[in-house]
């Protein structure tokens, strides 16, 4: 099992870490999320002109190709200066590219993918639902009634990430209620965010300030059924081999703030000076940064293996929530130990260990809660299930 990076994979990460050093500094970062009610149509822009979008969509469709190893390097490298702003690209790579490459009919694949790839569309994820969380499925209400032509959908969900600058809103309902299990008789809809009966409100929140979150209300939607992806009725099954791949780039995002963590406790505590010499030459601060150090060692490996894994088609499910699990609680336990090292400054706006904590905290929520992620692992070493 070799984990080095190929000669290609290098060359990619090197191109990467020069465009963030030159395009996207952690005082830009810094500017942007001040806007904590907008989105960064500045950092999309870039993105695109740099080619971003296409990365992990076939050449066919004018992307960039890459598997999930390549996604992970490229979401590293941002998030180690961007933090939760990596998100204006891996919404869309997620919602849009991964979902309509893997089940998107021919037709679409050929509308949507190269306009993803060029930057020019735009997408949100439509799951949750108010009071509903981790329990999507048994909280799920919004419906689609089948009409001639396509669907209405009538519902609310929440927390759907730059919904408000969207093109389109990936939308999970409920098409068949006399179903004998919960996962069965959901469909996924591909739905223009602009469509008429649609309202969208942000949400203030913590962290990940430069992207709005939104509650979206969806009344008497229609969908057309050329709109409609994969097999109606089926939408679990499709969702299933999609969530993996979520959660391996969780893990390279929290992976790239710990690096971002790191190189500024190393620097601060090389700098600053206290009782007549650097703070670096404290044990206690030393410890500090030996545990940052060790926790991104740590979460490398795991994500290493869990991207080795899918990339060779294998089943990582498990490993992927280890990973997810893993990374966000290292991420914030890092960030927090920067903000205890840098002091009153690590509590200041003007540096970025609190952005790093405020970013990286709800991860340990969403996609999934890592309670519940503890759960599935125990439940797969013949546990009972617990809820």
């Amino acid at each position: 099992m070799d984990f080095d990076l190929t000669e290609e994979q290098r060359a990619f990460r090197d191109m990467v870490r020069r465009w963030v050093e030159a395009e996207a500094p952690k005082s830009w970062a810094r500017e942007l999320e001040k806007n904590e009610h907008d989105y960064p149509f500045a950092l999309w822009d870039k993105m695109a002109a740099a080619g971003f979008h296409g990365i992990g969509i076939d050449e066919a469709y004018g992307g960039q190709g890459g598997d999930v190893t390549m996604q992970c390097i490229f979401a590293r490298e941002v998030a180690r200066t961007l933090g939760g702003l990596l998100w204006a690209w891996g919404l869309t790579s997620f919602a849009g590219a991964k979902s309509i490459g893997l089940y998107g009919s021919p037709a679409q694949k050929q509308k949507f993918l190269p306009a993803i790839a060029e930057g020019r569309c735009r997408v949100s994820i439509s799951f949750t639902e108010p009071g509903g969380g981790t329990d999507v499925l048994g909280t799920l209400k919004t419906t689609a009634e089948r009409v001639d032509g396509g669907w209405v959908i009538s519902g609310e969900k929440i927390w759907s990430t730059a919904a408000h600058v969207a093109d389109y809103l990936l939308v999970l309902v409920r098409t068949d209620k006399n179903v004998e299990k919960r996962h069965h008789g959901l469909s996924l809809f591909f739905v223009p965010a602009r469509s008429k009966g649609i309202t969208i409100t942000s949400l203030p929140k913590l962290g990940m300030r430069g992207i709005a979150s939104c509650t979206v209300h969806y009344d008497q939607v229609f969908v057309p059924d050329d709109l409609v992806l994969g097999e109606p009725g089926r939408a679990w099954y499709m969702l299933l081999p999609t969530l993996n791949n979520e959660r391996i780039l969780v893990g390279a995002q929290c992976l790239g703030a710990i690096d971002g963590v790191l190189e500024d406790a190393v620097a601060y505590a090389k700098d600053r000076h206290a009782f007549g010499k650097p703070i670096g030459q404290f044990q206690a601060i030393q410890h500090y940064i030996a545990d940052i150090a060790t926790a991104r060692q740590q979460t490398e490996l795991l994500m290493f293996y869990c991207a080795w894994l899918q990339s060779r088609g294998e089943d990582c499910g498990i490993q992927a929530n280890m990973l997810k699990m893993v990374a966000s609680e290292n991420a914030v336990h890092a960030a927090d130990l920067g903000i205890q090292i840098l002091g009153g400054m690590g509590y200041s706006a003007e540096t970025d260990m609190q952005r790093y904590w405020r970013d990286h905290r709800i991860l340990r929520i969403a996609p999934i809660s890592n309670e519940m992620v503890r759960n599935s692992i125990a439940e797969s070493l013949g546990l009972p299930r617990s809820y």
